[in-house]
């Protein structure tokens, strides 16, 4: 009898199916409390954050009155705001700009008290348009380098322990730290002097080569791109290098072997198979991992501040560009610009806590915000309808 009970009992322990008993089913409803809790605080900090971000900034776009959006925020780029009292003790809140024409128009005004606030005036206009082609110029270099790269290690390469260092290298990288991307891109595209420039006045100190173009008077000068959009957004494309490699060879291989098989027993050479039976049903995933890399690279503030933004311009890249042609484009590329991540820290970080900066710093923060949900729907969208269109 005794034999017979252990028997049943070994079993009992082996299978794990069986019943619970009422210990087991409260320990079972405690584990389960325990993950819904860390799940429901995670989804309740995103909430505050996200709340908290809208309610504060949300004022500054919006307006109860046409056109209903404060226009002057996206229009004017940052500057200084005055303000002072009039001669009737009514306290009055002018940009720059509007400023001068105030006193323009009215010599004989009275101010009293006036203070200025550097930056707290104006608009993003700067920083957005400084952030777009930072953006649009390193996910043109790093899509194209990071989908070759992918198409190489997944459809190419032999197996082996070079492919495999490979992968460990972008792995390893993938784990590097932003702000050592932005000194490598501050030592290697801002001052190596294989980089070259179309200029008329070439830098003779740092110019490795210098190329006389005729029949113009300009120079191909192998100077380095110093401070500038170009240098920070190759720097930005080493960074989101990593991530776009590994999710483009991921949607590589989730395209069934049987494709490729079927496309080269059609008598297809291997780019035509890539290209017709791999690239379209791999695309949704591609698609993803760019729009991943823009919302990454358009957040950066340390590989961008050590070479391309500045706290403050007065102008857009191509107000007041010489040259023309080549040359212009050149100039263009080689200027710094604002960026709106760098903008957020400046008004964030290094001016003092001050009242009048508290618009400026919470729509700015809200409108990138914005831009960084934007990207995430237009990914989930464009997924969703390649998805439709591509099935197996």
């Amino acid at each position: 009898m005794p034999e017979k009970s252990s028997a049943t009992d070994a079993r009992s322990v082996q299978n794990p199916f069986r019943s619970l008993s009422s210990k087991q089913k409260v320990r079972d409803g405690i584990a389960t409390g325990v993950f819904a809790f860390f799940t429901y605080f995670i989804l309740a900090c995103v909430v505050l954050i996200l709340g908290k971000i809208t309610y504060d900034g949300a004022p500054v776009i919006f307006q109860s009155e046409a056109p209903f959006v404060n226009t002057d925020f996206f229009s004017k780029s940052p500057m200084t705001l005055h303000e002072f009292y009039n001669e009737d003790g009514e306290m009055i809140r002018l940009d720059k700009d509007d400023f001068d024409a105030y006193k323009k128009a009215n010599p004989d005004a009275v101010i009293r008290d006036e203070h200025t606030f550097s930056y707290a005036g104006g608009g993003i206009l700067g920083p957005l348009v400084g952030t777009a082609m930072l953006v649009l110029f390193c996910m043109v270099a790093a899509l194209f380098i990071g989908i070759s790269a992918a198409i190489y290690l997944n459809e190419y390469a032999k197996k082996g322990r070079v492919v495999n260092a490979i992968r460990l290298a972008i792995m390893n990288l993938a784990g590097v730290p932003s702000i050592v991307f932005g000194l490598f891109g501050f030592a290697f595209f801002c001052f190596s002097p294989i980089f070259p420039v179309f200029t008329g006045n070439p830098d003779w100190e740092k110019s490795l080569l210098t190329i006389p173009l005729w029949p113009s008077d300009g120079y191909l000068s192998f100077q380095g791109w110093g401070n500038s959009v170009i240098a920070g957004a190759a720097t930005l494309a080493v960074m989101v290098l990593p991530v776009i490699i590994a999710a483009c060879e991921e949607s590589l291989k989730a395209v069934p072997k049987g494709f490729r098989e079927a496309s080269l027993a059609l008598g297809a050479t291997k780019w035509q198979c890539i290209r017709t039976a791999v690239l379209p049903y791999a695309t949704p995933g591609i698609l993803t991992a760019s729009i991943l890399g823009i919302t990454r690279v358009a957040g950066e503030t340390a590989p961008i501040m050590f070479t391309a933004a500045v706290a403050s311009k007065g102008k857009l890249p191509w107000q007041d560009t010489e040259g023309s042609g080549l040359y212009w484009v050149s100039n263009v590329l080689t200027q710094k610009v604002e960026a709106l991540p760098y903008h957020i820290y400046t008004v964030s970080g290094k001016l003092p806590a001050n009242e009048a900066l508290d618009d400026m710093r919470y729509g700015s923060v809200f409108v990138f915000l914005l831009l960084v949900i934007g990207f995430a729907m237009i990914s989930v969208v464009l997924r969703s309808r390649f998805r439709k269109k591509l099935k197996w």
